[in-house]
């Protein structure tokens, strides 16, 4: 530790303070028990004064506790010593929870990204295995276990392909059924339309019949011998 050009002094030595003025302070455990309980008692108010200044001008909860070499207790808190005490422990607890909490966190999330990787690196083999790559690193068993697994998975696909193909026939088979009962629906329509298309065009027929037949006389009656007193007229 440096210190200035002047002679150091230690706290409690009057003549000495007249004659050069204040010096500094070496930091070190005073000797002389007179000059060691007057520092104290200097040193202890004026914490006491700063730790009240403190909790005054900054609005802060202070609590001050001062053991003297005899074991005598001096304290100040401007709420209570013993509340500052209790709020000070659960805010060393909540910060090594939080720091315990955050550790098995980050072991738990490493643990399950290391397992993530593997089952993705599993899958991955799996796959090139499927496709038939890869097969040197395998073992006889290993191969017989892939065979077996393929040809169970085949036999499933196959399985729902024919499931898929009933399926369509039979959708397939309904709409033949439904697209032949309405065409014999069209049918039956357009049948009724023809019949009574002729039933209209018969009577059309018969009227002109009737009309002509008041017009003129029977052919029977002109060649059988018979002649008529007056001449037929056609009528306009």
């Amino acid at each position: 530790m440096e210190f200035s050009n002047q002679a150091i002094i230690s706290e409690g030595s009057p003549s000495q303070k007249n004659k050069i003025g204040r010096g500094k302070i070496e930091i070190k455990r005073i000797e002389n028990t007179t000059n060691r309980q007057v520092t104290f008692c200097k040193r202890r108010n004026g914490l006491l004064k700063k730790a009240y200044e403190l909790s005054v001008l900054c609005d802060a909860e202070v609590a001050l506790v001062v053991f003297s070499s005899r074991g005598r207790l001096y304290e100040y808190a401007n709420n209570s010593v013993r509340g500052t005490i209790e709020r000070y422990k659960k805010a060393c607890a909540a910060s090594s929870n939080a720091e315990s909490v955050s550790e098995v966190n980050t072991q738990f999330y490493q643990q399950e990204s290391s397992k993530l990787k593997r089952q993705i690196r599993d899958i991955q083999n799996l796959n090139r295995h499927i496709l038939g790559e890869a097969l040197s690193s395998l073992s006889l068993k290993e191969l017989k276990n892939l065979e077996s697994r393929l040809e169970k998975g085949l036999s499933r696909v196959r399985s729902r392909k024919h499931e898929t193909l009933f399926a369509d026939i039979e959708f397939m088979q309904k709409r033949e059924i439904e697209l032949q009962n309405h065409n014999n629906f069209l049918r039956a329509k357009i049948g009724e339309q023809e019949r009574a298309q002729e039933s209209s065009l018969m009577c059309d027929d018969s009227h002109d019949t009737y009309h002509h037949d008041r017009n003129f006389f029977p052919p029977n009656l002109i060649h059988s011998g018979h002649q008529p007193t007056t001449t037929a007229l056609q009528l306009v």
